[in-house]
């Protein structure tokens, strides 16, 4: 374990302050690394909002020795949405990109999941997994039954994405009852390259580290591309149920608590 490992905490904003951190942090990733923009970004005061932030519950994972006051104690974040929230406010965010009709009509309590990302300086230690573990936990409170949000390839230039897009469309297309579609005046096939000719290793490669986390513990992507210009993004919607879930997954998703 790192030593900041020990000093991180993952709980539920409860403050301003958290969730200006939380936006101070989103701006750092999505804006000044990623080159995102946005109608709500503040550019002067560094902070990556949202319309739909106001309703949706945020995680955070905080190093506690970094005081509050100084709006960076924030070092990972997660965006929540439960479908009885989200009919309150109208619309899950995912909806500007995807048709969320065959998830919406199932029945199931789901939860969007979104916005999600870690300082850079924390990563490859154990903020992911607490960010998880932390995640788990509301599922379980929730009893949440399929979780969904979309994620993201950097890059709008598909011919550069074509072979992770298209790995991820051959290995890993989500079943009909849970296959959600990209908006049809926005729609881009991920099916670009063909099964025979890709280089699975080469095209994992091409994959963010958030993606293959889900995949490994038994997630889907839905059909089509979103290619969201001012975030300078190539979206894919991912869906996970947690039926579905491997024993195996499903115990390091859980660390071992009953679902």
């Amino acid at each position: 374990m790192r030593l900041e490992d020990e000093y991180l905490q993952v709980r539920m904003a409860a403050s301003e302050a958290d969730l200006t951190a939380a936006a101070r942090l989103r701006y750092r990733v999505f804006v000044e690394e990623l080159g995102g923009d946005g109608p709500l970004v503040d550019h002067s005061a560094k902070l990556e909002r949202d319309a739909f932030d106001p309703y949706y519950d945020h995680l955070v994972l905080v190093d506690t020795r970094v005081a509050d006051t100084t709006l960076n104690h924030v070092v990972g974040v997660y965006r929540l949405l439960t479908d009885a929230r989200a009919k309150d406010h109208g619309a899950f965010y995912s909806e500007g990109e995807y048709d969320l009709a065959n998830l919406k009509l199932s029945g199931r309590r789901l939860l969007e999941l979104g916005r999600s990302c870690v300082d850079g300086a924390y990563r490859g230690g154990a903020a992911l997994p607490m960010l998880w573990s932390g995640l788990a936990d509301y599922v379980l409170e929730r009893e949440v039954e399929v979780l969904f949000g979309v994620a993201s390839l950097h890059g709008t230039d598909l011919e550069k994405l074509a072979l992770p897009l298209s790995h991820l469309y051959h290995g890993f297309l989500a079943p009909p009852e849970l296959r959600v579609r990209v908006l049809e005046d926005a729609y881009q096939s991920m099916n670009l390259v063909a099964p025979d000719q890709i280089d699975r290793v080469a095209a994992m490669r091409g994959v963010p580290a958030l993606i293959k986390s889900y995949l490994r513990l038994g997630g889907f992507v839905g059909d089509g591309a979103y290619v969201d210009h001012a975030f300078n993004t190539t979206d894919v919607c991912l869906v996970m149920d947690t039926e579905r879930m491997s024993v195996a997954a499903r115990a390091r998703y859980t660390n071992g608590r009953a679902v």
